[in-house]
C-alpha cells in the first residue's frame, strides 16, 4: 500500500507537474527545447490547477447528480433502508482532542448532512471506512464517535475495513444485504457521487444519492476566480483523483 501510494502522488498531478518542472532543470543544458516544453507544461498545469474557474468548471461536469431538497428528507424511509456515510480521511492526534485523530474536513461535512438525513428521516446509519495507514481506529469508528457525541446520532453499524470506494460498497454489502437491506441512502460528496453510485450499484443495492459540497456551483471568486488560489490547487488534484477513478474503476472492476 505505501508503495502504490507513493507512485500515484508523483503519477498524478500535482506531482507529475514537479516531476515536469525538475526535468526542464535537469536538461535545461543538454536539451533546452525539451526544458522549455516541460517547463511551459509543469507551469502551466499548476497554474491551471490553482484556478477557483477550473475547479468550478470540472466539478460541474462530475457533479450529474442532484441535490435531496429538504422536503425530501422526511419522504427517503419509503425509498430506502439504511443511510450509508463513506469516509473521507482522517487528522491525526488533535492536541485540542487530547491527541485522538479526528474525521477530516470532508468527512465532518459528510457526517453533518448524514446526521441531518437520519433525523429527518428516522432511518439507521452505517459508517464505512477502514484503517489509514494500517493505524486504528478505522475511520467507521472516528465517525460513529463524532456522529453520537456531536450530532446525537447513533450509529447502527460499522464497516471499518475498505480502503476505497469499491470496497466501500463491496464491504458495506456485506453487513447490510444478509439483513436485507438493498436501499441505501449515499452520502458523501458531490463529485465523488457518480462513482460512489456506480459501486455501489455494482455491489446490488438500489442507491438514492445524497451528494454534498458541491463545487460547480458559482463561489463568487474575485475576477471571476481567475486569481490562483491555495485552496483550489488542493481542489484541482482531488477532482483529477475522481476523474482517473471513474475511468479506472470501469476498466478494472
Amino acid at each position: 500500500m505505501p508503495i502504490r501510494f507513493f507512485l500515484k502522488q508523483w503519477l498524478m498531478p500535482p506531482g507529475m507537474l514537479f516531476v515536469l518542472l525538475l526535468a526542464a532543470w535537469w536538461l535545461r543544458a543538454r536539451r533546452p527545447a525539451l526544458a522549455r516544453l516541460c517547463f511551459v507544461l509543469g507551469l502551466g498545469g499548476l497554474w491551471l490547477m490553482s484556478l477557483p474557474l477550473v475547479v468550478q468548471q470540472v466539478a460541474r461536469a462530475l457533479e450529474s447528480e442532484p441535490a435531496l431538497a429538504p422536503a425530501q428528507w422526511a419522504g427517503l424511509a419509503s425509498r430506502a433502508d439504511a443511510i450509508v456515510v463513506l469516509g473521507a480521511g482522517r487528522e491525526r492526534g488533535d492536541p485540542a482532542w487530547d491527541g485522538a485523530d479526528q474525521p477530516s474536513a470532508l468527512a465532518l461535512e459528510r457526517m453533518r448532512y448524514a446526521a441531518q438525513l437520519a433525523k429527518a428521516s428516522g432511518l439507521p446509519v452505517l459508517t464505512s471506512g477502514g484503517l489509514h495507514y494500517g493505524t486504528p481506529p478505522s475511520e467507521a469508528q472516528l465517525m460513529a464517535q463524532r456522529l453520537q457525541d456531536d450530532f446525537g446520532v447513533a450509529v447502527r453499524w460499522q464497516e471499518g475495513a475498505s480502503r476505497t470506494t469499491w470496497e466501500n460498497a463491496q464491504m458495506s454489502a456485506q453487513v447490510l444485504q444478509p439483513l436485507g437491506i438493498r436501499r441505501v441512502v449515499v452520502v458523501t460528496q458531490a463529485w465523488h457521487m457518480p462513482r460512489s453510485r456506480w459501486s455501489f450499484e455494482q455491489a446490488g443495492f438500489e442507491v438514492v444519492p445524497a451528494p454534498v459540497g458541491f463545487l460547480g456551483r458559482d463561489h463568487a471568486r474575485s475576477f471571476g476566480g481567475l486569481l490562483p488560489e491555495s485552496r483550489a490547487l488542493w481542489q484541482s488534484g482531488q477532482l483529477i483523483n475522481e476523474l482517473v477513478g471513474l475511468v479506472g474503476y470501469r476498466v478494472f472492476y
